[in-house]
C-alpha cells in the first residue's frame, strides 16, 4: 500500500493514485470515478472493484465523459473524470472548459500517462502540453505530484480542499517515493526540499526526482542549492518563487513542454514582481518520440547531469 511507502521505494503514481481513490470512496459516498476505457491503466479499476455502484464505464467517449461528470456534478456528488493526460488535454478539453471549467463545478480531472515517459505506447499518447492547457483556464486548479505519497494526499485534497475543478497530472511508470506520510500537503503552497544561497532549482511532479539528484551533484561541487518544489502550479506559491529568487538564479525543471508549463509560470512572476536570471530545464518546441524512457529523458535533456549544466552555466553568467 502507498501509505507509510518508505523513502526510496518506487511505486507507480497511478497505483498510488488507484489506492488513494478507494480509501477515499470508503470515507465519502460522494465520491465517483468515470473511465474512458482505460481502467487497468489508470488503475481506476481499483475502484471499479471496490464501488462497482459508483463507477461509470464511459467508453472511448471523453467528449461525452466530461459532460456527464459535470451533470453528475451539480447533484452534490465528486466525480473523478479519469483518462490519458493527452486525452484529457485535447479530445474533450472544450467539454472541460465549457460545462466544468466555466461552470467552476467542482470535478477532478486526472491526465494519466503525461509528460515523455510513457514507455513505447508512441507520440499519440504523450502529453508535454497538459500544465500550460488548464493552467490558461479559468477557475482551474493544476496538481503535479511528485511521487505516491503527494499522489495519494493531492487526492485527498483534490475532493475535500478545492471547491471548484480541478486538474492531476499524473504518469505511468514507478517512480521513487521521497515525502514520508509525516509531511503536509496544502494545495497552492510549494515544498522547500533543501534551502541555499548560490542558485534556486525549481520543479513540480516527477521531474523532482531528478531535480533532487542534480541537486546531490551541485552541492557535492561545493554550490549551495535552493530547491523548491512545487506540485500546484496554478495556484502558484508566488512567495516561495520570490524567496527561491533571492539566490539571484534559477532553474525551472518540468517533464513537459517549456513554454506555458512551470517555466512560464515562473518566468511570469519574476518577470513581474522579482526579475531574475532564469534557465529552463524541459522538452523544447519539438514533438516527442516513442523510445525508452532512458533515452527520451537523455534526448530532451531532463536528466540530472542536464540540470547539473544548467545551473553551471547560468552561475557562469554573473
Amino acid at each position: 500500500m502507498t501509505a507509510g511507502a518508505e523513502a526510496g521505494s518506487e511505486i507507480p503514481l497511478r497505483v498510488a493514485f488507484g489506492e488513494a481513490l478507494v480509501e477515499l470512496g470508503a470515507l465519502n459516498d460522494r465520491v465517483v470515478v468515470l473511465d474512458g476505457d482505460l481502467g487497468n491503466s489508470t488503475r481506476v479499476d481499483m475502484f471499479a472493484d471496490a464501488f462497482p455502484d459508483r463507477f461509470f464505464q464511459m467508453g472511448i467517449a471523453e467528449q461525452n465523459m466530461a459532460g456527464v461528470a459535470a451533470g453528475l456534478a451539480t447533484t452534490g456528488l465528486v466525480p473523478f473524470v479519469t483518462t490519458f493526460a493527452a486525452f484529457a488535454t485535447n479530445r474533450d478539453l472544450d467539454q472541460v472548459r465549457m460545462t466544468i471549467g466555466q461552470t467552476k463545478l467542482h470535478a477532478v480531472v486526472v491526465g494519466g500517462y503525461s509528460g515523455i515517459q510513457i514507455g513505447r505506447a508512441g507520440k499519440t499518447h504523450q502529453a508535454i502540453e497538459d500544465l500550460a492547457v488548464f493552467r490558461a483556464m479559468p477557475n482551474m486548479t493544476v496538481l503535479a505530484p511528485a511521487d505516491a505519497t503527494e499522489t495519494r494526499k493531492a487526492t485527498f485534497a483534490a475532493a475535500q480542499d478545492v471547491a471548484g475543478p480541478v486538474y492531476m497530472r499524473l504518469t505511468r511508470d514507478a517512480s521513487p517515493v521521497l515525502f514520508g506520510d509525516h509531511g503536509e500537503f496544502h494545495v497552492g503552497r510549494g515544498v522547500v526540499m533543501r534551502r541555499g544561497s548560490d542558485v534556486a532549482l525549481i520543479s513540480t511532479g516527477v521531474q523532482t526526482t531528478r531535480t533532487v539528484r542534480a541537486a546531490d551533484l551541485l552541492e557535492a561541487e561545493g554550490v549551495s542549492v535552493h530547491h523548491l518544489h512545487l506540485h500546484t502550479v496554478k495556484p502558484l506559491d508566488e512567495a516561495a518563487v520570490i524567496e527561491a529568487a533571492a539566490t539571484g538564479a534559477v532553474v525551472t525543471c518540468e517533464d513537459h513542454s517549456i513554454i506555458g508549463g512551470l517555466g512560464g509560470a515562473v518566468a511570469e512572476v519574476l518577470s513581474e514582481r522579482c526579475p531574475t536570471l532564469m534557465r529552463r530545464i524541459g522538452v523544447r518546441d519539438v514533438n516527442i518520440e516513442s523510445a525508452p524512457n532512458e533515452a527520451l529523458l537523455e534526448q530532451h535533456g531532463l536528466t540530472p547531469r542536464h540540470i547539473l549544466a544548467a545551473a553551471k552555466e547560468i552561475l557562469g553568467t554573473w
